[in-house]
């Protein structure tokens, strides 16, 4: 008997895709498979109720916890995609790992996903499953399905799905951000309002946070100690109240479409400004200046969702043996929606406030009149180049436009 995974959400696409996996390529099982990476608890109900109603075998496997290490994964990578924090991009490599794990745990013959042909997931999900020897099943976009086309199937079918829309938005939710798009908001020029905000509040009030981190992961918020995944959360909701966190952006997908997406993310706003201030105050200029690629090409394989990538190790590696000294505290102040550093603290810092003070006469032996001799040096090579190009002629040129150099000699004239 020939079985298959489903990546089941509940929604209008994978739940067309159950009686699809079955009339359109001959399988005789579908089971599904939700993972929790912190998505609102309604969802997983909503998602149960119509697996139910489905006769579908469903499994959920909670992976909030290897989610919120690879979030701190990021958090030290400094990693950010066009102007925003990852989420969505980090969650779905996370979530196929877990899929394809019951898939081999059950013995499935196949691997599926209800992702249409347009979007990043499909090719997260599939850069995963292609690793093992199942078979990769994408019936939306093989199949070259339309919203209107499942929304007929799912009335002519009878299958438990509300008018094959979860509402007026398209949202993705997981621990680290929500992600908002669709309707109204594919216009560049709709100013969204204030109802597609759900984690922060209009920006109001101010108030200091301060977080402690551990060789670059962060350990407490305000003195108190947490572990990863009600960290998150916490500063989800108390960073969220003062109107943390919230991103507009044009994005550019990977198959080359532009699309307006709208963002919260309180929790990572504050992680990666507090850790930025810290690697500021412990990082030597060299380290701080190469790190800014290695974070890029990091977030860029990261939105991909190649964070199993070997390039991904290698960087991890470098990333690493940076944050042996990104110990400390940094405190962020949150006022008006902006999250702004007021002041860090490490026992690593590669600062002397002696050293720096305008009342010290020396540094560490070397008298101010020891900078003369580098002063003179300093500039030298540009010095000498801005006098060669001002010995160098050049020909006028015709004012016709015509950019050829004018032959006459105004003397002559």
């Amino acid at each position: 008997m020939a079985t298959v995974a489903l990546a089941f959400s509940g929604g209008l696409d994978t739940t067309v895709c159950v009686p699809l996996l079955k009339e359109e390529y001959g399988y005789d099982e579908v089971i599904g498979v939700n993972v929790d990476v912190g998505q609102p608890t309604e969802e997983f109900d909503e998602a149960e109720e119509t697996a139910e109603a489905l006769g579908l075998d469903l499994h959920v496997v909670d992976a909030k916890a290897e989610f919120a290490d690879l979030c701190y994964d990021a958090v030290k990578a400094n990693a950010t995609y066009q102007g925003y924090p990852l989420g969505t991009a980090l969650a779905r490599p996370v979530i196929a790992e877990a899929i394809l794990g019951v898939a081999e745990e059950q013995g499935c013959d196949a691997i599926a996903h209800g992702c249409t042909g347009k979007g990043n997931d499909q090719l997260r999900f599939e850069a995963v499953w292609r690793g093992s020897d199942l078979e990769v099943i994408a019936p939306v976009r093989e199949l070259g399905l339309t919203r209107e086309w499942e929304i007929e199937y799912a009335a002519e079918k009878d299958l438990p799905v509300e008018a094959g829309d979860g509402g007026v938005w398209s949202i993705d939710e997981n621990i680290w951000s929500r992600a908002v798009e669709g309707g109204k908001l594919e216009d560049p020029n709709y100013q969204p309002p204030e109802d597609i905000y759900e984690w922060t509040a209009e920006p109001e009030g101010e108030t200091t946070i301060e977080v402690a981190f551990e060789e670059g992961v962060p350990v407490a918020v305000d003195g108190e100690a947490m572990d990863p995944v009600p960290l998150i959360q916490h500063l989800n909701e108390y960073a969220g109240g003062y109107g943390i966190g919230r991103t507009d952006v044009m994005e550019d997908r990977m198959l080359g479409l532009k699309v307006r997406e709208n963002y919260e993310h309180p929790a990572a706003t504050v992680l990666l400004t507090a850790h930025q201030a810290l690697e500021d105050l412990v990082l030597t200029k060299n380290e701080r200046s190469f790190k800014k690629g290695i974070e890029q090409e990091w977030s860029e394989k990261a939105y991909q969702g190649l964070v199993f990538a070997p390039v991904v190790d290698a960087l991890n590696a470098f990333v690493d043996e940076t944050q042996d000294v990104v110990t400390g505290t940094a405190t962020v102040k949150v006022s008006g929606g902006n999250c702004r550093v007021v002041a860090r603290d490490s026992e690593f810092a590669v600062y002397s406030e002696e050293m720096a003070s305008f009342n010290t006469e020396d540094v560490a032996g070397i008298a101010q009149e020891d900078a003369t001799g580098v002063a003179k040096y300093h500039g030298l090579q540009e010095r000498l180049a801005n006098d060669v190009k001002k010995a160098v002629s050049k020909p006028e040129l015709a004012t016709d436009g015509s950019g050829e150099t004018d032959g006459h000699d105004d003397e002559s004239e």
